[in-house]
């Protein structure tokens, strides 16, 4: 094989974007077909992509085509489990946006499909291949940072209007989209929390406000508290409505801090560890000597979406490693589910979590609704900008 050929299911707003980079942007892949239970959808691919590529309209359909060697999954979140699942049967390739789902009971089983095959499976984190959260993780794996105390995000730039949410029928409903910031803006910062650092949280709680700025009824307001093995704790804040919004991104270790910010990275580095200062120091008031260091980094916020379906072209194509092995995907989510269901009970959650009691809580989100949406406008938004 020197070529992938790719079918993209659901071309609304990301589907698009990533239909014009496979056509105009990725060496070695090709787009063949894509598919989308939306009439309009299809009329836009054929209006504005080229001829040769096909459209179906249920994956059933694109999956027996024989048009395809690998899929990209650009639906709701509750399909990418079984779209994936159905592919992987099929012998394709499968690269899924993300998160990788609603709840881990799906994504745990999309995992272990995936075990048994022998198909690349990767997944959308495109912010991995930001230049500033792969130094990063090299500063702490390296054990530049020493070992870790405390993690504080604060992710609050995501600010969403109610157009957005009214966009599309699906978004901002348990039944539809089965979260709010956590599970739509969020799944990369989650991501990016334990990858970086390379930690989950033995235990969370959360606090979660539904619908506070917007006419949603799912969460558009966050504060989580994180315990860790090694006795460090983490705070992560989010939120869709506010503006002007913070991303700031700190973590202290033994050897001093790094903060993310404004698209900079800085090393507060301490002379001596804080440890070895505090076994010597007879001073009283003093503290360790530190110094602002400034990282040098790789200009840019990196290939983003094309990085990843670069990358994981190249993995069909001659075994790259995976910057995004899809079995990841389930470690974001696991954070989500674990501060829903901390919010949901009122009460600390330990992790692993207990993925069936977070379904049947789920379920009752569902079930229970009593939320009325406007009709969608079904209007396609320019996603560019975002992530």
């Amino acid at each position: 094989m020197n070529k992938v050929r790719y079918g993209i299911i659901g071309v609304g707003n990301m589907g698009r974007a990533h239909a014009r980079s496979l056509i105009n942007d990725i060496k070695g892949a090709e787009l063949t077909a894509v598919c989308d239970t939306s009439p309009e959808r299809l009329d836009w691919a054929e209006e504005h992509l080229p001829a040769s590529v096909q459209r179906f309209s249920s994956p059933e359909e694109l999956f027996k085509s024989g048009t395809i060697d690998a899929v990209l999954i650009a639906t709701p979140h509750y399909d990418h489990p079984p779209l994936a699942i159905e592919a992987l049967g099929c012998g394709l390739h499968v690269l899924i946006e993300k998160p990788a789902g609603v709840y881990t009971k799906a994504v745990q089983e999309m995992n272990d499909a995936a075990a048994k095959s022998d198909r690349k499976f990767g997944i959308m984190y495109n912010q991995r291949t930001n230049p500033l959260y792969q130094k990063l993780r090299d500063l702490i794996q390296s054990g530049e940072l020493g070992e870790i105390r405390r993690t504080n995000w604060i992710i609050t730039n995501w600010y969403r209007s109610q157009s957005y949410y009214d966009s599309g029928g699906w978004r901002a409903t348990w039944a539809g989209e089965g979260g709010g910031v956590l599970l739509n803006q969020d799944p990369h910062q989650l991501d990016l929390w334990q990858w970086t650092t390379g930690m989950m949280p033995k235990r969370v709680r959360a606090f979660c406000h539904f619908g506070k700025y917007r006419k949603i009824e799912v969460e558009d307001d966050v504060t989580a508290y994180v315990e860790y093995e090694n006795g460090a704790t983490g705070l992560f804040i989010t939120t869709t409505g506010e503006a002007p919004g913070t991303n700031r991104f700190e973590i202290t270790g033994d050897n001093g801090k790094i903060v993310i910010e404004d698209g900079k990275l800085t090393f507060w580095r301490l002379r001596t560890p804080e440890p070895e200062f505090n076994a010597g120091y007879t001073g009283g008031f003093g503290s360790p000597e530190c110094w602002k260091c400034e990282i040098p980094v790789a200009a840019g916020d990196g290939e983003q979406h094309k990085g990843i379906m670069r990358n994981f072209t190249n993995a069909i194509l001659h075994d790259e490693p995976l910057l995004a092995p899809g079995e990841e995907g389930i470690r974001g989510l696991t954070l989500s589910n674990a501060m829903y269901l901390s919010a949901w009970t009122d009460n600390w959650v330990d992790l692993p979590i207990d993925g069936e009691l977070f379904h049947a809580k789920l379920k009752e989100q569902v079930q229970n609704s009593t939320f009325t949406k406007e009709p969608a406008s079904g209007q396609a938004l320019n996603v560019s900008g975002t992530h």
